[in-house]
């Protein structure tokens, strides 16, 4: 455990409100914070304890009638001595504040400084430390669940545990490089062979995860498809309350890919609607619809919504194979429901072989079933469901996929009878991505890169 210089920022959001609060931490943070403050004796008080009183300008003058909670070395989010100053909104307060810790040798705190103060201190792993940032932006209870199970240890407690026991096999292997003359074997094949899959079974479903965990963290990016004038850019206003698209009888009034928020039961949807899918007309229209056809290949989520009224079997037909075969999750949505007879919408469920949502844009019937249905299509991923490890973090997810190929090498080896040389090279590759996920293994670059993202007070 050591303490850094110290160092102070605004720890609330920038602005004029109620309170706003100031964290400094590092060596002497009590005994700098006790210099400006008038009240208890700070340096004499007992850790996890708030004290009111006044900070003074070096004159005397009154800078602000303060709380200030004391939290000392190890027991603080950074493991350093820390005070936070609870004083009022006021920007020129906050300035008055900072400007007399600077005078008193605080340091202005860099993005992210205090976690990865609490991250070098051993306060948690590289993982957890990155879901503070997550869980700060998580704006849908999806993502709050996901980033509060990484802070919570997540999967990288399990593969610390796992990589241990690598790294026992890999010392065991490099060991046998010592004895290369000799036909000697320290590292037992099958309990190694054994823990390598043990492994892979762990990392598989994390890797697969990644989806679902980008979707979670960034909306799930959700398609609005169909022929021109089925309803697309009415069902999209009707769900958003709003006015955001236009709407015509003409078709290929859309031409240009429209997008908007829409949270339901927790889940951020990112909604986008899109041209009309037909030949095109002209070339501004062929644009959209080249537009449309790879949003639907970006998509998480496809909704293919079809006039039900105004509607060929054969060419429903088509079309919904079409969308199946894409591999996306998608739903099927048969729009103007008061314009159709039941026994029309049960020939046409029986025709496309599933259930169909029915819905009547114009009117806004029905809406509320189908934003069920957005939903549920959603959580049918267990991960979503249980709480489970889910993978946000495109370097989580590089490291995985890293650490899986290189087992995947070294499994085949072992099976193939390579050489321990080249056995302990893969081992080696697999341990590095390890490493590096949960920070074990760090660069200075990789730290700047990764806590340069936190807002400043974090």
């Amino acid at each position: 455990m050591y303490q850094l210089e110290p160092i102070a920022a605004l720890a609330t959001a920038p602005g004029i409100g109620a309170i706003a609060v100031v964290r400094v931490s590092g060596e002497g943070a009590i005994e700098v914070t006790n210099r400006l403050f008038r009240g208890k004796d700070l340096t004499h008080q007992a850790s996890h304890t708030a004290h009111f009183g006044t900070l003074r300008n070096d004159d005397g003058s009154i800078i602000d009638e303060v709380l200030v909670t004391v939290f000392q070395s190890p027991k603080s989010f950074t493991k350093e001595d820390v005070t936070e100053i609870s004083c009022h909104g006021s920007e020129f307060i906050i300035q008055q504040i900072l400007r007399r810790l600077m005078q008193e040798g605080v340091r202005l705190a860099q993005p992210g400084e205090f976690t990865q103060r609490a991250f070098l201190n051993g306060q948690f792993d590289l993982v957890q430390a990155e879901a503070v940032a997550d869980l700060i932006a998580s704006d849908s209870d999806a993502s709050h669940r996901a980033a509060l199970n990484q802070l919570r240890g997540g999967f990288s407690r399990q593969l610390k545990a796992l990589r241990q026991q690598l790294i026992d096999f890999v010392a065991l292997v490099e060991l046998e490089l010592d004895f290369g003359e000799e036909d000697v074997e320290f590292a037992h094949r099958d309990k190694l062979r054994q823990l390598m899959l043990d492994i892979r079974r762990v990392l598989h479903p994390l890797i697969d995860s990644f989806s679902t965990g980008n979707a979670i963290k960034n909306g799930v990016p959700t398609v609005i498809v169909g022929k021109p004038n089925a309803g697309k850019s009415t069902l999209l206003n009707a769900l958003l309350n709003e006015e955001k698209a236009i709407v015509s009888d003409i078709p290929g009034t859309t031409r240009d890919v429209i997008e908007d928020e829409l949270f339901i039961d927790g889940i951020r949807f990112r909604l986008i609607d899109t041209a009309g899918l037909r030949q095109a007309t002209d070339q501004i229209e062929a644009i959209g619809i080249e537009r449309t056809q790879q949003k639907m290949r970006d998509a998480a989520l496809v909704v293919y919504l079809f006039d039900a009224k105004n509607v060929e079997s054969g060419e429903l037909q088509t079309a919904v194979d079409e969308v199946r075969a894409s591999g996306k999750p998608y739903l099927l949505v048969g729009n103007k429901l008061d314009a159709i007879t039941d026994a029309t919408r049960e020939l046409l469920e029986t025709m496309l072989g599933e259930p169909v949502v029915w819905i009547s844009a114009a009117k806004q019937t029905h809406l509320e079933e189908l934003k069920s249905a957005l939903s549920a299509r959603v959580r049918t991923d267990a991960a979503v469901q249980t709480g489970s490890a889910v993978v946000t973090n495109a370097r989580h997810y590089n490291h995985l996929t890293g650490t899986d190929n290189a087992l995947a090498r070294a499994v085949t080896g072992l099976d193939s009878g390579v050489t321990p040389d080249w056995l302990a090279m893969d081992l080696r590759v697999a341990l590095q991505h390890l490493g590096e996920l949960t920070g074990e293994i760090t660069t200075d670059d990789l730290l700047e890169s990764i806590f340069s993202k936190f807002c400043i007070g974090k």
